[in-house]
Parts: structure tokens; sequence; C-alpha cells
């Protein structure tokens, strides 16, 4: 339910999927290209409790989620907390640069991923200190 066909040319991040662990747009990827690959959808990420972190995280920051981009939204934030522990404004911008809807503004995502970035790293400290 979460991969949509939206632009079907890789700018609006609503076809985004994990696969090996990181955030593609599916929709430009070929079949060929998954082949003994894991492909993770929001729906199976949603399970994780990284993904109510994720959420936390976009809710005090003030991330929308219509439902439409909401999978590369989120996704998107968990391969830039995974790659890198804290993501610069301009790695984040390369990650989510083609996400063109309408309910949050680039800079606003920003933000938001940012944030993310920040929580999870509070949570990682805590786990640390028990």
């Amino acid at each position: 339910i979460s991969v949509k066909c939206g632009c079907s040319k890789g700018f609006c991040g609503s076809c985004t999927v994990l696969l090996d662990g990181h955030a593609v747009l599916s929709c430009i990827i070929p079949v060929s290209a998954v082949r003994d690959s894991e492909v993770e959808t929001l729906e199976h990420f949603s399970k994780r409790p990284l993904y109510d972190v994720i959420i936390s995280a976009f809710n005090k920051a003030g991330i929308k989620m219509c439902e439409y981009c909401s999978s590369g939204k989120i996704l998107a934030a968990y391969d830039l907390i995974n790659t890198y522990k804290y993501p610069t404004r301009q790695q984040i911008y390369e990650m989510v640069r083609h996400f063109n809807c309408p309910c949050t503004e680039t800079d606003e995502l920003i933000t938001g991923i940012i944030s993310v970035s920040k929580y999870y790293s509070k949570i990682r400290e805590k786990k640390n200190e028990k």
C-alpha cells in the first residue's frame, strides 16, 4: 500500500523502498537489479522500533504525513541516520531533493531529518549508559 506509482521518473519519492537496507526509488530500479536482494516496504519497516522514533521526531518537528510520500520521507530518514550518525543538510538534501510532495517543503523535511538524527542519538546514548 505504501509504494505508490507517482511520477515513474524518480522525482516524487512515493515509490521508495529499502533495497538491502538503503532507500531507493523503486520506479527507476530495474527488476534485474533486485535479484537476490532484500526489498522492504514501509509496511514491514513500520514494525521496527526505529519507525516509532522517526515518527515521533517528525511529529515534534511538525512534519506532516500525507500518506502519498510517507515511505520516501521515513525510509530516507532511516537510510540517512544509518549511513551517517549526524547527516549534514547537504547530505540530506541530496537524498530528498527530488521529493516533490506539496505536504512538506524541502527545508522542513531536512530540518525534520536532522531532528530524527538528534532524537535517535539521544536514545542510543541512553541505551549505552545502561
